[in-house]
């Protein structure tokens, strides 16, 4: 009786202590992990055979030893066989998936298989296959976490940054249109250090041409946002700054670009203008109308076959053998995610193989930028889907780009600016629908959760683990997936992001490197370094 009352006293204390309900959960918590250590890991049937079942989709032959052994043979022997490509590179194209994590690439490659019936684990992204890859630090000069404008800054330039601004130094901050205009800060793209080498260039994007990413190509400005002047006009200390849209069509690199593909259309005209071709209305302030300059531009330098398009019809009936600068402008603001795609625009893939074969016909070779622009802005609003069938997109124009040019003469990396939050969380079946629950419930409030989630975003306003979706939810395009800190915009996020890489030096790319090293190996191994000093590919060749 006396050790049963001893018993009853230290509970009541701990209760006292801590609460009943705290008490409680704990207690059980511990029995359970002490009965059922990691169960949470553990296939629930322990017959064999109903497993078996269970995984039905999974190819027969992972249950074999031999299967596993045998695959990685051969692809040690791939490893062991690989050369080192060392050719100078004629063509460049850069494919840039903005905000494209890791976690975004296996999720995405999980997707694209369920998407063709499979478990989709095993599936890989077209890019997935290239011989090299390396890792990309991202961080801005002045933050530990980049966006769009200092990361393109960096992989553009060769020189880091700081944030929100684009082709200047990090001597120049937020804003400061003065310290923007000394040409000591400003800095040139490889764009045109291929332009100076006698190149072809384009700039292809999902979004606005004039959005932060493609910018970095062609512009300086202490402010990624002053796109036109009518948002320039919404700052202060801005006298002497020419907006983002503007430098494009009146300044070098950006007049001599040759192929110019994406969105943004109303930063190009006027308020008062309705462009004939598209019935849609600008947003500039002074009136012009930047496309009509860009066409006359050509006529005056005698730059014959410039066109202008406007919709998905129009890139479809462009004679790519007869032209040699085209501007084209398929949208007022972005182009639409591609599950929600107006039929009249293009596809990622159709303005990059149209892009290719304008700038192939160039006897000294090409160099392309194509950004995925869409990812980033999905993620944003914790729209996972729509992410990663922007990301799938991605990989299918990289697939067009491996199709039509020669790994002996082209240089193809495919990489991202900066990552996000969203993650892969939980032990679900192989094969259980990416997009959709767990096949695990939690061990605390016995709910279910989304194998797919983010740190930050707007989802985390709608309550949390109060409001769990049903199946016809889930299946809208537009779902946005669980976060947890509420925030008007999820977050990018800092760690490390992946470079992959195909063609002439592509394995200078292996390693950790920053950011900015990127635009000084492709400068290599193209021969068009901006400083005499730089070294390139053609020193080597030239010394044997």
């Amino acid at each position: 009786m006396k050790q049963i009352a001893v018993i009853f006293l230290v509970l009541f204390l701990l209760i006292s202590c801590h609460g009943e309900k705290t008490f409680f959960m704990k207690l059980t918590r511990m029995l359970s992990d002490t009965e059922n250590q990691d169960q949470s890991s553990i296939p629930k049937e322990n017959n064999f055979e109903n497993y078996k079942k269970s995984t039905q989709n999974i190819d027969e032959r992972e249950f074999e030893s031999n299967f596993w052994k045998k695959e990685a043979q051969r692809k040690l022997k791939s490893q062991i066989e690989k050369k080192f490509n060392t050719n100078i590179a004629k063509n460049v194209i850069l494919f840039m998936g903005d905000g494209m994590s890791l976690s975004t690439i296996t999720a995405s490659r999980i997707y694209e298989g369920q998407l063709k019936h499979k478990t989709g684990e095993e599936n890989s992204l077209s890019f997935e296959n290239f011989d090299h890859i390396g890792l990309s630090k991202s961080y801005c000069v002045d933050k530990q976490t980049a966006d769009s404008a200092c990361s393109a800054t960096a992989y553009f330039t060769g020189v880091k940054n700081n944030y929100t601004t684009v082709g200047v130094n990090a001597k120049v901050q937020y804003k400061d249109c003065k310290a923007s205009l000394k040409k000591e800060n400003q800095l040139s793209s490889f764009i045109e250090w291929a332009q100076k080498a006698g190149k072809a260039t384009g700039i292809v994007t999902n979004t606005r041409v004039t959005h932060a990413s493609p910018s970095a190509a062609y512009a300086k400005t202490s402010n990624r946002d002053w796109e036109s002047d009518l948002n320039i006009a919404q700052s202060n200390n801005t006298d002497g700054c020419d907006d983002i849209a503007l430098q494009l069509i009146t300044s070098e690199p950006g007049k001599n670009i040759n192929v110019i593909y994406g969105g943004g259309r109303k930063k190009f005209i006027g308020n008062n203008i309705i462009e004939t071709t598209s019935a849609s209305r600008g947003e500039r302030l002074d009136g012009r109308d930047l496309i009509d300059e860009w066409l006359e531009d050509k006529r005056m330098r005698n730059m014959k076959n410039a066109h202008y398009i406007h919709n998905r019809d129009g890139l479809n009936s462009l004679n790519t053998n007869d032209a040699e600068y085209v501007l084209g402008l398929f949208a007022n603001s972005h182009l639409d995610y591609h599950l929600n795609r107006n039929p009249q625009e293009p596809t990622l893939k159709e303005m990059t193989i149209s892009a290719i074969e304008v700038l192939k016909k160039s006897k000294n070779g090409f160099v392309l930028f194509v950004e995925g622009g869409r990812i980033d802005q999905a993620h944003h609003n914790n729209m996972a889907k729509l992410a990663l069938d922007e990301t799938v997109q991605l990989s299918e124009a990289v697939q067009s780009a491996v199709d039509m040019t020669n790994e002996k003469d082209t240089l193809i990396i495919v990489t991202s600016d900066h990552s996000h939050t969203m993650t892969l969380a939980g032990y679900s079946s192989r094969g259980a629908d990416i997009l959709g629950y767990n096949t695990q419930i939690s061990d605390i409030d016995k709910m279910p959760y989304m194998t797919l989630s983010y740190t930050s975003g707007p989802s985390a306003a709608k309550g949390g683990r109060d409001h769990m979706p049903n199946k016809d939810e889930m299946k809208q395009n537009s779902y946005d997936y669980p976060s947890l800190v509420p925030l008007s915009y999820e977050t990018h996020s800092g760690e490390d992001v992946v470079i992959y890489g195909r063609g002439p030096y592509a394995h200078l790319f292996d390693g950790v490197l920053e950011q900015n090293m990127i635009p000084h190996i492709i400068a290599y191994a193209a021969c068009i370094a901006d400083n005499k000093s730089d070294l390139t590919a053609c020193d080597n060749k030239n010394s044997k």
